[in-house]
C-alpha cells in the first residue's frame, strides 16, 4: 500500500475517532484541567497530534486514552510557556500536571462519571436556564453554535455569547465539576432531563440537513437516561428513557431506503425494534405504578399506545386523546395541543382536528412552526378543500429547513 494511502486512512480513523470520541474526551480533559477553554484548547492540541503522530507511529490500542493524556500534556506545556509572561499560570500548571505524574487511567466507567459530571456542573442552577441547556448541548454533545441557535429560534452569535457567559460564570464562582448529592439532585433534575430529551431530539429530527436522524445522537441521549436510571431512578427519569426507547424503535422505519420520511401509518411495522419496545414498555409501567406520573412519563405512555398497536387501525386514539388531556392540565404547551389535535383529528375525524388546529394558529403562538401548517393542511386535504390545503402546504414548506421533510411538502403540493 502507498504511504499516501495508508495516511489517508489513518486521517480517515482519526475523523472517527473524533466523531466517536471527542466529547468524552474533553468531558475527562475538564475534569482534569478544570477550565473549560483550556480543555478545549488541549482536545483541538490532541487530535492534532493524532494527525501528525498515528500516521509513522500507528493508532494506540486505546485511541481515547492517548488522546487525553497528550491533550493533558499539552495543556501543560500550554501553561508553562504563558507563565513566563503570567507568573499566576505557574501554580496552575503545577496544580494541572501534578509534578510530573502521568495522567490517570481512563476507564469506560470513569469516561461516563466525567461526562455525568459535565452534565450536572452545565446545569448547575446559578447559571439561567436556557444558558445550561446550551451549554451542555455544545460542551457534552458537540452541538455547533449553529445547530443550538436553530433548535432555540436565536441567532448564532447571541447564542454563542449565552455560551461564552456561562463558562465564565463556571470559572468565576468555582462551580464545582462534580454529581450533586442526593439531596441536591433532585432540583438539578428537571433541566437535565430537558437537556438530554432536546439531544434526543436532535438526533430523533435532525433540525436541519440532509438526513433524518442522527442515530450517533439518540445513543448518546440513551446512554445518558441509561446512567441517570443508575444514578437516580425517578419516575421521571424512567419515563424520559422509556420515551426515548419507544421513538428510537421506530427509527429503522422512519425513512425509505433512498432517505425519504415515511410517516407513522405508511411505516413497516415489522421493522420497530421489539426488543427497545418491550424495555420501553417496562419501564412506563414501572413509572406508572409510582402513581407520580409526570411529563416524561406521560408522553412515553402515549408512544408506548403506538408502539403496541400492530397496525395503524388499531391505535387506541381514545386512549391516546385522554392521555393528552391529562399531560396538557399538567404542562400546558401549544406543541402538546397540536399533537392532542392531531389524535382528536383520527378519533373525531379532520373537521374536528381542524377546528383545533385553527384555534391554535389563531393564537399566533406557532404560526412560525412548519409543523403547525403541515398538519393543517392534511386535515384540509382529507377535507377536499384542495385551494386552503395548497396555501397551508406552501407555508409549511417556506418554514422548512431539513431536506427531506422539504421534499415530502413537494411531494404533497405535487399531488394536490
Amino acid at each position: 500500500m502507498r504511504s499516501e494511502d495508508a495516511a489517508e486512512r489513518v486521517r480517515e480513523m482519526v475523523d472517527a475517532v473524533y466523531r466517536a470520541e471527542s466529547r468524552r474526551v474533553l468531558a475527562t480533559l475538564i475534569r482534569l484541567l478544570g477550565d473549560f477553554d483550556l480543555a478545549e484548547e488541549a482536545l483541538h492540541d490532541a487530535f492534532t497530534a493524532a494527525v501528525e503522530r498515528w500516521p509513522a507511529e500507528g493508532v494506540p490500542a486505546n485511541p481515547r486514552a492517548w488522546l487525553v493524556s497528550t491533550g493533558r500534556f499539552k495543556a501543560i506545556d500550554q501553561l508553562r510557556r504563558r507563565a513566563r509572561f503570567d507568573v499566576s499560570l505557574a501554580s496552575l500548571a503545577d496544580r494541572v500536571g501534578d509534578g510530573v505524574s502521568p495522567a490517570p487511567e481512563v476507564d469506560d466507567n470513569g469516561v461516563e462519571d466525567d461526562r455525568l459530571r459535565l452534565i450536572f456542573t452545565c446545569c448547575h442552577p446559578a447559571l439561567p436556564p436556557d444558558a445550561r441547556v446550551a451549554l451542555t448541548l455544545r460542551e457534552v454533545c458537540g452541538l455547533t453554535t449553529e445547530e443550538i441557535a436553530r433548535a432555540f429560534l436565536t441567532a448564532p452569535p447571541t447564542l454563542a455569547q449565552r455560551i461564552v457567559r456561562a463558562k465564565g460564570k463556571i470559572r468565576d464562582a468555582g462551580i464545582p465539576y462534580q454529581i450533586p448529592g442526593r439531596t441536591d439532585l433532585p432540583e438539578r433534575l428537571d433541566t437535565v432531563l430537558q437537556v438530554v430529551y432536546l439531544v434526543f431530539n436532535e438526533g430523533y429530527s435532525a433540525s436541519a440537513g440532509a438526513a433524518v436522524t442522527r442515530p450517533d445522537l439518540s445513543a448518546d441521549a440513551i446512554r445518558l437516561g441509561r446512567l441517570l436510571v443508575e444514578l437516580l431512578p425517578d419516575p421521571e427519569v424512567l419515563g424520559l428513557l422509556a420515551l426515548m426507547l419507544l421513538h428510537d424503535a421506530r427509527r429503522a422505519a422512519r425513512t425509505s431506503r433512498d432517505g425519504e420520511i415515511v410517516l407513522l401509518d405508511d411505516q413497516d411495522r415489522s421493522l420497530w425494534d421489539r426488543g427497545q419496545i418491550a424495555e420501553g414498555v417496562a419501564l412506563v409501567e414501572r413509572a406508572l405504578a409510582a402513581r407520580r406520573a409526570g411529563p416524561y412519563v406521560l408522553q412515553a405512555a402515549i408512544a408506548a399506545v403506538h408502539a403496541e398497536a400492530a397496525t395503524p387501525a388499531a391505535t387506541d386514539w381514545a386512549e391516546i386523546v385522554g392521555l393528552y388531556d391529562v399531560l396538557l392540565r399538567l404542562a400546558p404547551s401549544p406543541v402538546v395541543e397540536l399533537n392532542r389535535a392531531a389524535a382528536v383529528a383520527m378519533r373525531d375525524g379532520p373537521e374536528a382536528g381542524l377546528t383545533a388546529v385553527d384555534a391554535i394558529l389563531a393564537r399566533g403562538e406557532l404560526g412560525d412552526y412548519h409543523l403547525a401548517h403541515s398538519a393543517r393542511g392534511e386535515l384540509l386535504r382529507r377535507l377536499g378543500r384542495r385551494d386552503e390545503a395548497i396555501a397551508a402546504y406552501r407555508r409549511a414548506l417556506a418554514l422548512a429547513v431539513q431536506d427531506p421533510e422539504r421534499r415530502l411538502l413537494e411531494k404533497r403540493l405535487h399531488g394536490l
